[in-house]
């Protein structure tokens, strides 16, 4: 029993990535190629997640800053909401809405560029982070689950939504850790060309 559980687990996994496959391959692209825009003038891109999208936020950020599967320069990334006595100190301000917004509007200028991670559902603090931007002139690449339509409507007309179709949120953090690997492979493509099969 519980191991025809954990197999379904991998099947789901399996059919929802199989069925994203055509819908997000174009929403992808695109925003890897406003990212390696956005770069190569000279912006940054500010990355950030809340609730558990967090962590997937910082991890991409790392890939992003450092290196994903081969070296490259860095990039100008910078990940949102990480240090704890920064994230302390301005969450006791006004919580983690200001604190992210804050960030937003004194790290971002405009031209610049925000990915924001958003798995189980429009939290206070993400849409805070997307009206941020807005006022600072920057863009937004918005990666959401099934529960984000206040999100999804705040976008503008410059932003992108890169949007899973599942209600379950590991079924969707899954997908955007992979939505990531595909963005970092993207952008590594355009900025260093095919990598040489040897």
């Amino acid at each position: 029993m519980l191991e025809q559980r954990i197999q379904q687990q991998f099947f789901d996994a399996a059919d929802l990535k199989y069925r994203s496959a055509e819908s997000l391959s174009r929403p992808i692209a695109e925003a890897s190629q406003a990212i390696v825009s956005v770069l190569t003038a000279g912006g940054k891109l500010l990355v950030c997640g809340v609730g558990a999208a967090a962590a997937l936020a910082s991890l991409g950020a790392a890939l992003l800053m450092g290196r994903f599967e081969r070296e490259r320069p860095g990039l100008a990334v910078m990940v949102l909401g990480g240090d704890t006595v920064v994230s302390s100190h301005l969450s006791s301000a006004g919580g983690a809405a200001a604190m992210l917004a804050r960030q937003v509007t004194t790290l971002g200028s405009p031209g610049d560029l925000l990915l924001l991670l958003d798995a189980d559902g429009d939290h206070e603090a993400a849409l805070a982070a997307l009206q941020a931007a807005h006022a600072s002139d920057m863009a937004v690449i918005a990666l959401l689950g099934a529960g984000s339509a206040t999100l999804r409507d705040a976008l503008g007309e410059t932003d992108a939504a890169i949007s899973v179709a599942h209600e379950r949120g590991a079924r969707v953090m899954e997908m955007q850790m992979l939505i990531l690997h595909c963005l970092c492979d993207a952008i590594d493509l355009q900025l260093l060309g095919e990598q040489d099969p040897t």
